[in-house]
């Protein structure tokens, strides 16, 4: 007799634990010692609570679930928002918070992808987020999995990386629909575009909305808006890096 072994995707619903969205300054504030990467943290709470809270089908109970979505996080030199929403999320223990940027914590000053559940790539170094995304686009596309969706959250600093500029134009050629980017714009870059950062993207074939990136109503409307055929990006303004 032939054995089959049945497997099912887990759910993708979010979990039910003790922390929401009230809770991320405090878990926030049990790390310390990068408070220079402060700004670079607090710029992406809004996007990354919205997108675990209401958009992304991630789960703890299987981080490696093949057909769940997959987020890169490119802005990785200030990871302190990311874990606290990892930790509120049930991905990682907050008793791991207070330890962030220790000698033998997994919580390190960029994330590792082979020491956080959830992870998925290793970042901090400016403009490989998008490239890396666009790779994973393409082996998904190839695999067969058409159902998952790619996000990678990029600062609007890391436009100046010509790396991301060869990634987005190459994404909305190949019509990569399952392709997002959020780009958290604190007016970081040092040139900037005319008409603003939406407009390069809709020149290279993006689907684009530019929203307030505190407003999660906004954020929410925009991160689940329609793009058949189209990569899409959303553009999150907020408060300019003090």
């Amino acid at each position: 007799m032939t054995l089959t072994r049945q497997y099912s995707e887990p759910s993708y619903a979010a979990p039910d634990t003790a922390y929401g969205w009230a809770d991320l300054p405090g878990l926030i504030g049990l790390m310390t010692g990068a408070e220079k990467h402060g700004p670079a943290a607090t710029s992406t709470l809004d996007a990354l609570w919205v997108l675990y809270d209401r958009v992304l089908r991630v789960s703890p109970d299987r981080p490696d679930a093949p057909g769940r979505d997959r987020f890169l996080l490119s802005k990785g030199h200030g990871p302190m928002a990311y874990y606290a929403v990892l930790a509120a999320k049930g991905f990682i223990d907050p008793a791991l918070l207070p330890g962030f940027g220790g000698f033998d914590s997994p919580l390190g000053h960029h994330p590792d992808r082979t020491l956080i559940p959830g992870v998925e790539i290793g970042s901090g170094s400016l403009g490989h987020g998008l490239p890396l995304g666009v790779g994973t686009a393409l082996g998904l596309r190839a695999q067969g999995l058409t159902d998952p969706a790619v996000w990678v959250l990029i600062g609007d600093a890391e436009l100046d990386e010509g790396s991301n500029h060869e990634a987005l134009a190459y994404a909305g050629a190949a019509g990569l629909d399952r392709l997002h980017a959020v780009v958290i714009d604190n007016q970081s870059a040092t040139h900037g575009w005319t008409g603003g950062i939406a407009s390069r993207f809709a020149a290279a074939g993006w689907s684009t909305s530019t929203v307030d990136g505190r407003d999660h109503t906004a954020l929410h409307r925009a991160f689940t808006q329609p793009h058949p055929g189209r990569p899409h990006v959303v553009v999150a303004v907020v408060e300019p890096k003090g």
